[in-house]
């Protein structure tokens, strides 16, 4: 028996049916496909940092409730009352527990297109994912269709990324309470780019006992830390947390995340710049001929290409040593699009260059 044959033989036919996540090669690129902070610390900041973890105990394991952590983060947020946090190895990981608390017989509502993730890891449990299309005109949420589907399926859980990824846009605050109010099951406000929004249901939590929100502070400027977060009713982490796999969050990334939070100026200065950057992104992306760019909430801008264009375009842009992403192949409501991370001011001058190069070709 070959061992593709075994590995057939042997795991799940929705594992076997999956594409693995893959990561495009950056190397030699300016990188401005996966929506991070292109800003690092100064030197006396990074000084303090590597000061700070001299003395972690590396050869012990981490506290396992990373209890000083949860307390920054709560003051962080505001958080107070009968709400609990759950800590996860990036978003990724809190999304995975709570699809893995599901039974198999679970329905998965979202809106799409929006964070992939959400599909992948709920196609790899077997649950019943329900994709429900955004309007075309406005990725706009479409809220008849969606309650239809929550009278139809019953989701367990649905998944609302704000604002959303890819498209960018922030979708109606009435909309969501809407779903809040009829969904019977959890309904998970992802709020990855909080921190370029301006908007935030964090503050919602007392007053829905199913509404859970889920942070990250991968784009704030510390995507290596692999940080995520879940705040929601206590009763509902606690059953949680029973999934969480233990020793999760690492003591580097405990006394980082403490650390960097503690210079939240800093970030604050560094997302003021990014704002202010994809305004101008914005205004010079639509002045160019046959592009079209959609207004952003987040650190990136999706924008739809000429019909047929797309592909040609990334792959010019990326010859002139740019990497954007390609959503053309996802089609749908993607079709002809690509996706810009706002970098730095040198950064998108090299992105706006390599596609006016791109489309004088």
């Amino acid at each position: 028996m070959t061992t593709e044959n075994l590995a057939a033989s042997l795991f799940r036919e929705e594992v076997l049916a999956l594409s693995a996540y893959k990561v495009a090669d950056a190397r030699g690129l300016v990188k401005l496909d996966a929506m991070e902070n292109p800003y690092s610390w100064p030197e006396a900041i990074k000084t303090e940092w590597l000061n700070c973890l001299r003395d972690s105990p590396i050869n012990r394991y981490p506290d396992p409730e990373a209890k000083q952590l949860t307390a920054t983060l709560k003051r962080q947020n505001q958080i107070t009352g009968d709400v609990a946090l759950l800590l996860g190895n990036g978003s990724d990981e809190i999304i995975q527990m709570l699809l893995m608390a599901l039974p198999p017989s679970a329905s998965v509502l979202a809106p799409v297109p929006c964070f992939v993730m959400y599909k992948q890891i709920s196609d790899c449990l077997g649950l019943n994912y329900i994709p429900v299309p955004l309007l075309a005109d406005s990725f706009e949420l479409d809220l008849p269709i969606m309650l239809a589907a929550i009278a139809r399926y019953q989701p367990s859980l649905i998944f609302i990324a704000y604002p959303n990824n890819p498209t960018g846009n922030l979708f109606s605050e009435q909309a969501i309470i809407t779903l809040l109010e009829t969904s019977k099951g959890l309904v998970v406000i992802d709020e990855a780019y909080a921190p370029f929004a301006q908007a935030s249901f964090m503050d919602r939590l007392a007053d829905y006992p199913n509404l859970l929100v889920m942070r990250t502070v991968s784009k704030l400027g510390l995507a290596g830390l692999r940080l995520g977060y879940l705040a929601g009713p206590s009763d509902i982490i606690r059953q949680l947390d029973k999934i969480r796999l233990p020793y999760n969050i690492n003591c580097l990334t405990q006394l980082s995340v403490v650390f960097a939070l503690s210079e939240q100026s800093l970030f604050d200065q560094q997302t003021a710049t990014i704002c202010a950057e994809r305004q101008r992104l914005f205004d010079q992306l639509n002045n160019f001929a046959d592009i079209h760019a959609y207004p952003s909430a987040a650190n990136f801008i999706l924008f739809k290409t000429a019909d047929g264009q797309a592909d040609r375009l990334f792959e010019l842009i990326k010859q002139h040593g740019v990497l954007i992403k390609n959503l053309n192949p996802q089609s749908g409501l993607l079709k002809n699009c690509l996706r810009v991370t706002v970098g730095t001011v040198e950064e998108n001058n090299a992105f706006l260059s390599a596609l006016g190069n791109a489309l004088a070709r």
